[in-house]
């Protein structure tokens, strides 16, 4: 949500940032800006849009020349999207300005003050107000802009990740952060700044993470010295050398993203077991769990925490943990987690599931549990994000970047992480026979496989998305393990394509929605080889005798339900446990086509936003 980018050198900084902001477009935005300096003056140019529209309005009407240059996609919060609301901002005096990611809370109150004091505004946003917030400190208090920074952030309430510059310092930026994240780049003479190393990856493969309330004073010349916000004592900088490379961050030949995505995972599954799973020696070892397993073992149970497609891992999850571990699950919407005073003790494990690693409401949610004195367990997908440094332990997914904003590979790799420590915990705790055991395995090594198999469904799937993309809802059902794909597949769609879809348990389909079947209404039904086939059966049954349209994706050999479907998707014969690592790849290539034939923008669907580091 919203995107920074920045960068001081000794090269055109313009180029830099422009690419860097196309590189996270992913994260959602509505409008977008640069400011770029010379040493002389700043050129802004800023717009409602896209970055493209952006760059046009540059060629039209900005100079590009300057070796410093901060650039922003914003997602709105304050004011709506406009061109006078986008970032960068001016200070009053037009010395200072400013670009940030998240949300002021007490802007308003900072803001009647000083305009008392003669100030005034010209957008509707908190983030101008922060920038006269600083330079009324800088007259006030006679400071130099670190220092002033430091003391307008120690009076602001909410979540904050800024890059500020004085035109007074050609070789100086000032970068801030609390609950959004925020990179610094580290080169030869130059330095970057950015949301995530993505901007960057082609200059150095050195970066640091700021932490919560960590800012750093970066000069060209001098380096970066990075201070706690709350007492200024100097931090010394861990600095990281990245595992992302360009050739994960392009498309790769395919039009999209998400699709390129789509065909990556099994290659993320691969890279999710390597070191991890053994099957032809019976091993399982998960590095972050090993030093902690007693503590799953020994609690009363696992609290589960995500929002949108990892909330949906961690309902699969449940299955999993509670079938083979025989530890008891809760599964919570990490947004609404933290409200209702939940009921959490030293005796729990709280897992944590997030892509990005920087979600807002599971940060929010990692922290109320551990003031509670649970064991929380990490799993997200990018090294070094926040989550990553906040939970007590956890695992990373290794499923490479996802840039697409529906998530697809994060879903499969988050519960093929799940699955494995599942097993472990079974493994431990003798809850799983040594045959069963090995037999899991065996099948977990041969999902990519599987999922390989799922894919070469994709023209058949094609063809059935052509039939049904003016559909204006859509039903999804499932049962066991294949309820949470229903609702990850009906999330999908609405996502991408904007057409209404619900997911619901099969059995469910009775208490209220099989009102909306009629001959108008696509349903699409997991019905997969599993404890619950006669009943899924049944369910079919019951929407066909309403004139229901029934598109079913069945185990390959199926007989019973091609019979009865209008369409039908195979799938590869696999156990139940673990039919969702491959029931799902059918559902996001339905709604990746029916999208593209609808002629949406897949990889960046409108409101949306890859990671959301606001509330």
């Amino acid at each position: 949500m919203c995107g920074i980018v920045g960068y001081i050198g000794h090269r055109e900084a313009y180029p830099i940032v422009l690419k860097g902001l196309k590189r996270l477009e992913y994260r959602g935005y509505d409008s977008a800006g640069i400011a770029i300096y010379d040493g002389k003056e700043i050129q802004l140019c800023k717009t409602k849009g896209k970055v493209v529209d952006l760059e046009q309005k540059i060629k039209e009407e900005t100079p590009t020349s300057g070796t410093l240059a901060i650039g922003h996609t914003r997602w709105a919060t304050h004011g709506i999207p406009n061109d006078i609301n986008s970032h960068p901002h001016y200070s009053n005096s037009g010395n200072l300005v400013i670009i940030h990611n998240g949300i002021i809370e007490n802007y308003d109150s900072i803001k009647k003050e000083l305009i008392k004091r003669g100030y005034h505004f010209h957008s509707d946003t908190d983030t101008e107000v922060l920038v006269n917030l600083i330079e009324d400190v800088i007259k006030k208090e006679k400071v130099k802009l670190g220092k002033a920074v430091q003391i307008a952030l120690n009076q602001v309430v909410g979540a904050y990740a800024i890059v500020v510059f004085d035109k007074a310092k050609p070789n100086e930026l000032v970068v801030a952060k609390l609950g959004s994240p925020l990179a610094i780049g580290l080169g030869e003479n130059e330095f970057f700044v950015a949301s995530d190393a993505s901007p960057f990856i082609e200059y150095t493969n050195n970066a640091i993470y700021l932490e919560d309330e960590e800012m750093a004073v970066i000069r060209r010349h001098k380096g970066v010295k990075i201070r706690k916000i709350k007492d200024d004592s100097l931090v010394e900088p861990y600095i990281q050398e990245l595992q992302l490379n360009l050739e994960q961050i392009e498309k790769g030949g395919f039009d999209h993203f998400m699709m390129k995505e789509i065909y990556e995972q099994p290659s993320a599954i691969k890279d999710t077991f390597r070191g991890r799973l053994l099957a032809d020696q019976g091993i399982i070892k998960v590095g972050g769990l090993e030093d902690h397993i007693q503590k799953f073992v020994n609690a009363n149970r696992i609290v589960i925490v995500g929002c949108g497609t990892s909330w949906h891992a961690g309902l699969v999850a449940e299955y999993i943990f509670e079938d083979l571990a025989r530890i008891p699950v809760e599964v919570e919407y990490a947004s609404e987690f933290r409200y209702r005073n939940p009921i959490i003790t030293e005796k729990d494990v709280v897992i944590a599931i997030s892509q990005s690693g920087e979600t807002a409401d599971t940060l929010a949610a990692i922290k109320l549990a551990k003031s509670k004195g649970a064991f929380v367990y990490g799993v997200c997908n990018v090294v070094g994000s926040t989550i990553s440094r906040e939970t007590h332990s956890g695992t990373y997914t290794h499923a490479g970047p996802e840039i697409g904003v529906a998530s697809t590979k994060a879903f499969t790799t988050q519960i093929t992480v799940l699955t494995l420590i599942a097993l472990k915990l079974a493994s431990v705790k003798g809850t799983i026979s040594f045959r069963d055991y090995n037999i899991y395995l065996r099948e977990l090594d041969l999902i990519p496989k599987r999922v390989e198999i799922a894919l070469k469904s994709n023209d058949h799937i094609k063809s059935i998305a052509k039939i049904f993309k003016d559909a204006k809802n859509f039903l999804y059902l499932g049962r066991g393990y294949n309820f949470p794909v229903a609702l990850e597949g009906a999330l999908k769609l609405k996502e991408i394509s904007y057409i209404h879809a619900e997911g619901y348990p099969a059995a469910e389909m009775k208490h209220g929605p099989i009102a909306l079947i009629d001959e108008e209404m696509p349903v699409v039904v997991i019905a997969v080889n599993s404890n619950h086939y006669d009943k899924v059966v049944s369910n079919i049954q019951e929407i066909k005798s309403r004139k229901g349209i029934i598109i079913a994706v069945v185990t390959k050999g199926d007989t019973t339900v091609r019979n009865m479907a209008d369409y039908v998707i195979e799938v590869p014969e696999t156990p139940e446990s673990l039919t969702p690592l491959v029931t799902t790849i059918p559902l996001q290539l339905l709604s990746y086509h029916i999208a593209v034939l609808l002629d949406r923008n897949v990889d960046q669907p409108r409101n949306l936003a890859k990671s959301v580091t606001v509330e």
